[in-house]
C-alpha cells in the first residue's frame, strides 16, 4: 500500500514520480519494469522508492487506481446502485472515450493484456445485496469496454450486443 509518506510529499515531487511510475508502466508490462528505470526518471534515491512504495506491484496498483479514479470520476455513484440499461450503455461510451482520450491508455492496455494477471486479486468490496442485473451490467460492462480498448475497431458491435444484453435483462432482479 502506497505510503503515507509519499502521499504527504509536496505536489511537484510527487507528480514527478508519478510521471515516472506511468512512464515505466505505459512502455514496460509489470512483469519487467524495473525500479532503476522509475528512480533515474523521477530523480529520487532507490531507498526513497521503497519508502513510497512496498515493491514494484505496489507502485503499479496505486498509479492503476489513480488511473481508474481520474477516468470514472464523471461516473455518477447511482450507475453501481439501480440498473437502468441506457445509463449503462452510456458510462460504457463515456469511460471507453475517456480512457481512450487519457494519458493511461498505454497503461490500461498493458493491464488488460498483461498485468492483471499477475496481481494477486483484492478481495471484492461490492456490498452482498447488490441485484443481479445490477451486478451482471457490471460485468458485462467491463467485458465490452475491455473488448473496445483492446479492439477498437469492435467497437459498434460490442456497444450494440450490450445494448441488447442489457434490454434482456431488464426486469431480472432477484
Amino acid at each position: 500500500m502506497v505510503s503515507t509518506t509519499f502521499l504527504n510529499l509536496e505536489a511537484t515531487k510527487q507528480a514527478r514520480i508519478t510521471d515516472a511510475l506511468l512512464q515505466e508502466f505505459s512502455t514496460h508490462p509489470l512483469a519487467t519494469a524495473q525500479v532503476a528505470r522509475i528512480v533515474q526518471q523521477a530523480q529520487i534515491a532507490r531507498g526513497a522508492f521503497y519508502k513510497y512504495f512496498t515493491d514494484l506491484p505496489d507502485a503499479y496498483r496505486y498509479l492503476y487506481q489513480q488511473a481508474m479514479q481520474e477516468i470514472h470520476s464523471t461516473i455518477p455513484r447511482a450507475a453501481f446502485t439501480t440498473f437502468t440499461p441506457t445509463i449503462y450503455l452510456q458510462e460504457v461510451r463515456e469511460f471507453v472515450e475517456q480512457a481512450g482520450s487519457s494519458r493511461y491508455y498505454a497503461l490500461i492496455k498493458y493491464h488488460l493484456t498483461q498485468n492483471q494477471a499477475l496481481l494477486t486479486p483484492v478481495a471484492a468490496s461490492a456490498p452482498a445485496n447488490v441485484p443481479s442485473n445490477v451486478w451482471a451490467a457490471g460485468i458485462l460492462s467491463h467485458e465490452t469496454i475491455k473488448q473496445i480498448l483492446l479492439y477498437p475497431d469492435t467497437q459498434a458491435a460490442a456497444l450494440k450486443r450490450l445494448a441488447s444484453a442489457l434490454q434482456a435483462m431488464v426486469g431480472e432482479d432477484d
